[in-house]
């Protein structure tokens, strides 16, 4: 039986990671087409565009990469991807042992200058950390970011996912209850061309798929004013989120949480969880102008 356990878990990790290296790392096609729809600006500096998306190509990677490696990612020739990985090397945002390179907490620096400035970040942490010791259970604040949920403030150490979520972590939209809030609040234009241009890629056997579904879904989120994940994202996983409104009523983030399913029901998410969400967004929302 433990086998089976760690079995298991081994595999929901692997797609955890699968989903991060197909999203961020894959296509030369993703970073070509976003320096392309720029390149016609003179205010466009390619050189940095390209250095950035080195960085980002160590999301995925614990254990380092290889030149090549980053030029398969990035779409980036290897002589480039290597003087831009020197260039980090000499500033120490990186390092190499002579065929890998990974990123020196120096890189910390560009992250936190982001944290430290955010102020929806800054008034979020002690309302995140009130409704997390409320729940006993870990709480997060994201925003949308293209077809993924980018959690940009998180609190408590419970761990219910086989991947860890905390601040920076990326996880598919269309499968996520703080995804799915967002996603809701979209204008119809630009979530018809969210759902034209997204695969709604099935991360267990449970996830919605089919898009007519999957829109009369969001349809009723964006009723109810919540959204509720039953083991769609990973098997086990019970996740809930609501939106974070502006006093302009603008939604600006979406605050949620995840629970072991055989330890929260239908009817404990809806009276113990719901609530303790609700609070925590409006309180946070009477403070975003």
């Amino acid at each position: 039986m433990r086998q089976g356990r760690v079995a298991h878990r081994r595999r929901s990790e692997q797609n955890g990671r699968e989903h991060v290296r197909r999203s961020r790392g894959s296509g030369t096609s993703s970073g070509s087409a976003d320096d392309a729809a720029f390149l016609g600006s003179p205010d466009f500096v390619l050189s940095l565009a390209r250095g950035l998306r080195v960085i980002e190509a160590f999301e995925a990677s614990s254990s380092g990469l290889s030149v090549s490696a980053v030029s398969q990612q990035t779409g980036l020739s290897r002589a480039a991807v290597r003087r831009l990985l020197l260039t980090l090397e000499m500033l120490g945002y990186a390092e190499s042992d002579g065929h890998l390179y990974q990123l020196k907490p120096r890189i910390l620096r560009l992250g936190y200058s982001f944290l430290s400035s955010n102020s929806l970040v800054i008034l979020a942490e002690p309302i995140l950390q009130r409704v997390a010791e409320a729940l006993q259970e870990a709480v997060a604040l994201a925003v949308l970011e293209g077809e993924e949920v980018l959690y940009i403030a998180h609190q408590g150490v419970r761990r219910v996912m086989s991947v860890g979520v905390s601040v920076g972590t990326r996880l598919p939209a269309h499968c996520t209850s703080g995804g799915r809030v967002l996603l809701a609040a979209l204008p119809e234009e630009e979530f018809r061309e969210f759902l034209d241009s997204t695969t709604l890629r099935p991360m267990t056997a449970k996830t919605i798929t089919e898009k007519p579904a999957f829109a009369a879904m969001i349809e009723k989120v964006r009723h109810e004013g919540f959204a509720l994940v039953d083991e769609e994202f990973e098997p086990g996983l019970r996740s809930m989120a609501v939106p974070v409104r502006s006093r302009q009523n603008a939604v600006v983030a979406s605050l949620n949480t995840g629970v072991h399913a055989a330890q929260f029901s239908y009817v404990d998410m809806m009276d113990r969880i719901l609530p303790a969400l609700k609070e925590g967004a409006r309180l946070l929302g009477q403070q975003i102008g």
